[in-house]
């Protein structure tokens, strides 16, 4: 091969962005020790070339139930072909980090699934898999550290043309600083201010050209929606604000189907948008395009249409609720001229000072535009903020209504989000809290996309079991509200909803609508075969939950079971989903009079034939 030195591949599959940016650490931490790196979404990358690599670092996170991310499925399509055998991969070496959450029951599951396969094919592993976990004190990076250590020593070992001078000299972080992905045209003024340009273009050409757009997603809303009501459900003393909101469609109207998803792009605080901007030393009413710095010239330039530095900030960069990446305080430090700054951001930026910035950023969820202000001196070039502000990322929630019932409306279910901080900061979700502060009357026009969610649609004539705590009852008032509306024109399958929140008195959502169904001859009537069951976890001394109400049920359950009934749990609890399924595998088990492994093989069935539906929020 010659004695040109190695380059390491580090393929990586993201979700909310968190994957890519441990990618890009491993990347610069391999360069800093003189090793050049690639770093290549899954998305685009040939899997068929995969045996000619020799050394490939993959990096790639689990959702809360267990998925891989989107960018990640057509490759693992491609891995898990048949023909492929156990010498595909016999030259190549590998290492595997996996981003997860161990409070969920599939923990990092895509992480583990992914080294077996690798290791089935005939690779090597050089390092143990990292399993990186949000809960974690230090978060991901508590694992990512020692993990990558260990993968240096492990590559020179295999090869010292990855790194000349050995896998423990780093150049100094002063020498290293790269350039900014992204360089900013500015432009004239344009004389066509996008006072007409349609909200929708504006929005499609600030996302198109942002740097948190992740591969496929689409920049322009499928829709606008507009609030037609805002009514609190949580009673007087509930620790929980929760609302209803309801909403109708501006000029055009998007089909959905109950079970649907539907994301809001949240409007940030324009006033600590200004500070920012002003902060920065920029200029709103500047014209810009954003554009990847590899295209010096090609004609990609041409064909993005410049857009008002405000209104980019404005539509892409969250500067008022997420907190910066570890990667931002390294970059801080590079232009910041008072000397105590620097060594702080410097100590920040280091393995030593990891715990305290935790604490300092991550756990008191400091904003950029906070963090800005407590580091007066340093003044960091817009390049470096585009790439580096954390992206506004649309929010997406359960749609509680149904097309059906509720003609040209969207509801949603949503749990107004605020909390303290250890240094006694109170802290707002940036999406819930916007929208608890909208009126009817502002008429303001929410960009929206809708999607899928995890949640299928029913067909009528299938048997329900609905397990839905707090906010979780959200998609089956729509999926119930569906039912009733089919009822009047033929014969539906009976629903069994199982409903749980702390206090009775005062966090009973939508009490009124099951109430009324549960009635005679109702949707959720006992006489039409189903049923309606309610927890109050806090209304006794002892706990009840959801999971306790299915198993005194055991009976009614394993009779809609057998009837070819389908489970649907929808809730925000990390445990509640794997409790449901063990109540469940214990009803299988006492009813069939099988092993506990039995029960759990008959209901992974389920899950394979689609009937066995879980749609969890953290």
């Amino acid at each position: 091969m010659g004695e040109k030195p190695r380059k390491l591949l580090v393929l990586y599959a993201s979700q909310t962005g968190n994957a890519l940016d441990s990618a890009e650490r491993i990347g610069r931490e391999a360069e800093r020790r003189g090793c050049a790196a690639s770093i290549v979404s899954a998305d685009e990358f040939d899997a068929s070339s995969l045996p000619h690599e020799e050394a490939v670092v993959f990096v790639v996170s689990t959702t809360g139930q267990g998925d891989s991310p989107d960018s990640f499925k057509a490759f693992w399509r491609f891995l898990l072909q048949r023909n492929l055998g156990k010498y595909w991969l016999q030259h190549v070496r590998y290492a595997v980090f996996g981003l997860g959450d161990s409070g969920y029951q599939k923990y990092n599951f895509v992480a583990k699934k992914l080294d077996k396969r690798l290791s089935d094919l005939g690779a090597t592993t050089m390092v143990e898999k990292g399993l990186g976990d949000d809960q974690h004190p230090s978060g991901y990076e508590g694992t990512l550290d020692p993990w990558m250590l260990s993968l240096w020593s492990k590559l020179y070992q295999i090869n010292p043309k990855y790194f000349p001078k050995g896998p423990d000299v780093v150049i100094p972080q002063d020498e290293v600083i790269d350039q900014p992905k992204y360089r900013i045209l500015y432009h004239k003024r344009e004389p066509l201010e996008p006072k007409l340009l349609a909200e929708s273009e504006i929005i499609q050409r600030a996302r198109g050209m942002s740097p948190g757009k992740l591969s496929k997603d689409k920049s322009k809303p499928d829709c606008f929606l507009k609030m037609t009501r805002n009514e609190v459900l949580t009673k007087a003393g509930s620790t929980k604000d929760v609302r209803h909101f309801e909403f109708q469609f501006v000029s055009s109207t998007i089909e959905y189907e109950v079970g649907d998803v539907v994301e809001l792009l949240p409007s940030q605080n324009l006033s600590a948008v200004d500070a920012f901007i002003e902060r920065c030393g920029l200029d709103p009413e500047s014209f810009i395009t954003v554009v990847p710095r590899e295209t010096e010239n090609s004609g990609e330039v041409l064909t993005q249409a410049p857009i008002r530095l405000k209104s980019f900030v404005e539509l892409t960069m969250d500067v008022t609720s997420a907190s910066p990446r570890r990667y931002f305080f390294e970059v801080m430090s590079f232009y910041a001229t008072a000397e105590h700054e620097k060594e702080r951001l410097q100590y920040f930026a280091s393995t030593e000072g990891r715990d305290d910035l935790y604490n300092y950023n991550q756990k008191e969820r400091r904003s950029v535009l906070e963090v800005l202000e407590d580091f007066p001196s340093v003044q960091v070039p817009f390049e470096w903020l585009v790439q580096l502000v954390p992206p506004l990322k649309p929010r997406a929630f359960s749609i509680s209504s149904s097309p059906l019932a509720h003609p040209g409306q969207v509801h949603l279910t949503i749990s107004i989000v605020s909390w303290i901080t250890p240094y006694k900061r109170t802290r707002k979700g940036l999406c819930s809290s916007w929208l608890a502060s909208l009126t009817p009357e502002q008429e303001i026009s929410i960009p929206v996309w809708f999607h899928k969610g995890s949640l299928p649609a029913p067909p009528e004539s299938l048997p329900l079991i609905l397990v839905g705590p707090g906010t979780g009852c959200a998609p089956f008032r729509g999926f119930i509200a569906e039912r009733a509306v089919q009822a009047q024109f033929s014969p539906v399958a009976p629903v069994m909803f199982f409903f749980g929140c702390r206090n009775e008195g005062t966090d009973f959502l939508y009490r009124e609508f099951w109430e009324s169904h549960a009635r005679e001859g109702g949707m959720l009537s006992e006489e039409k075969g189903g049923g309606f069951y309610t927890a109050f976890s806090r209304d006794q001394p002892k706990k009840v939950y959801v999971q306790h109400k299915i198993r005194e049920m055991s009976k009614t359950v394993w009779d809609l079971l057998c009837d070819g009934a389908a489970v649907y749990v929808a809730g925000s609890s990390t445990k509640m989903p794997s409790d449901v399924m063990s109540a469940l595998e214990e009803i299988v088990s006492e009813e069939t009079g099988g092993s506990k492994e039995d029960a759990s093989r008959w209901l992974k069935a389920l899950e394979k034939a689609g009937r066995y539906n879980v749609e969890a929020w953290s």
